[in-house]
């Protein structure tokens, strides 16, 4: 690789506001947060899309306040069994995966922010990079499943990729230049540590762990989520889908990428230099930040993210964690070292082992081990095309069905 995707594009500012920006699953957690920093930003950015799969009624609100040129259901069935007469005058009403990659590659979109949950958020990401569109990417799983191909498609392209998970975002703000821009010097960091809040099981034993119901594995001690992303956060496995994000988002090999436990979440992540400088970056935690800052870029603006109040008492801990009832991430530092198709396979072995978790068919310890299972059985291959990494996708959701039913 030629460097990392957003070094190669230092040099490059941005649009004058305002910005136009496309918001792929804007009903999600993401979604919502994104068109909170819409709102507070006073005219600085013009929604021209918004998506959805299934949420037509929330979308149709969402379009009658920000005024869309396109809305998007993703689902046709849904889309045709509702009533769209309160969508705005102007704004035009599209169906289908294939008009969410039409949309995104618009001239009239600057920045199409990517947060469909899950390997469904691949295919317009990929539409809006291959259009040379700056993406804020809250879709770790395109980087996840395909980060190779992804990264050449964006330096092709002469596209950006700006993190928005708050601690790529927080290492990306660490590495900044800003202003002036210059291409960064990654031979000085000697490792970059992500932080995880531990999630509801820092402090619960293995055997307790083994018990936990779902509604244990949903109660985050300081993020509001999603309910997918929160089981990951249980089980760490959204740690181990970051580590192989920051391998390719930042062209780092996985034993320069660390991860600590900070069960505070305020430091999102931290820079160790070669002199042995520890830089970090702090804020509470509030998706609202790193989302303004992606759209922003290489500006910053007031933000309605809530502040780091430091009159007050705080205390930071910091503790390495325990992989042993945490197994994911020696899995997550595996993938992240072969590549090719094992980030696919996992990504969507993950995925279908949550879900089965969720509907009561798994229970919480055996998510990962599901995941490990089907990892080591498939077929490695080291440079897959899209077409058979979105097939191993495929085949591994098959294989964690056959692996629940053996």
């Amino acid at each position: 690789m030629a460097g990392d995707p957003i070094s190669r594009h230092f040099t490059r500012p941005m649009h004058s506001l305002p910005r136009r920006i496309a918001i792929l699953g804007s009903t999600g957690s993401i979604g919502r947060s994104t068109l909170e920093v819409v709102r507070h930003s006073r005219g600085q950015f013009a929604v021209v899309a918004l998506t959805a799969h299934r949420s037509c009624d929330e979308l149709c609100q969402q379009a009658r306040e920000f005024g869309p040129r396109y809305v998007v259901v993703t689902d046709d069935e849904q889309a045709r069994t509702f009533n769209w007469s309160g969508l705005p005058r102007g704004t035009e009403l599209l169906t289908g995966q294939a008009a969410v990659e039409r949309v995104v590659q618009s001239p009239h979109i600057d920045v199409v922010v990517a947060a469909v949950v899950g390997s469904a958020g691949l295919t317009g990401t990929w539409a809006a990079l291959d259009a040379g569109k700056t993406v804020a990417l809250a879709n770790k799983e395109t980087l996840v499943m395909a980060g190779p191909l992804v990264t050449q498609l964006a330096a092709t392209r002469g596209a950006k990729i700006l993190p928005v998970d708050s601690e790529h975002s927080a290492v990306f703000q660490l590495l900044d230049r800003s202003p002036g821009h210059t291409p960064r010097d990654m031979t000085a960091v000697r490792r970059i540590i992500l932080t995880a809040s531990g999630g509801p099981f820092r402090d619960r034993t293995r055997s307790e762990m083994e018990q936990a119901t779902v509604a244990d594995a949903l109660a985050h001690p300081t993020w509001q989520m999603g309910r997918k992303i929160t089981i990951d956060s249980a089980t760490m496995m959204n740690k181990a889908l970051e580590i192989i994000e920051a391998r390719w988002l930042f062209d780092l090999p996985p034993g320069q990428i660390d991860v600590v436990i900070h069960p505070q979440s305020i430091v999102h992540s931290l820079v160790e230099f070669n002199d042995g400088s520890v830089l970090a970056q702090l804020s509470p935690p509030d998706m609202k930040l790193p989302i303004q800052y992606a759209l922003t870029w290489p500006d910053r603006i007031d933000s309605p993210a809530r502040r780091l109040d430091l009159s007050q008492a705080l205390r930071l801990d910091f503790e390495p964690p325990d992989e042993d009832r945490f197994p994911a991430l020696g899995l997550g530092r595996e993938v992240a070292a072969l590549g090719g198709t094992a980030g696919a396979v996992l990504n969507a072995a993950n995925e279908a082992a949550v879900a089965s978790f969720l509907a009561g068919e798994l229970s919480f310890m055996e998510i990962v081990s599901a995941c490990r299972a089907v990892l080591d059985s498939h077929s490695f291959s080291p440079a897959p095309t899209l077409d058979e990494l979105l097939a191993v996708d495929r085949w591994a959701r098959q294989e964690i069905s056959r692996w629940i039913c053996a």
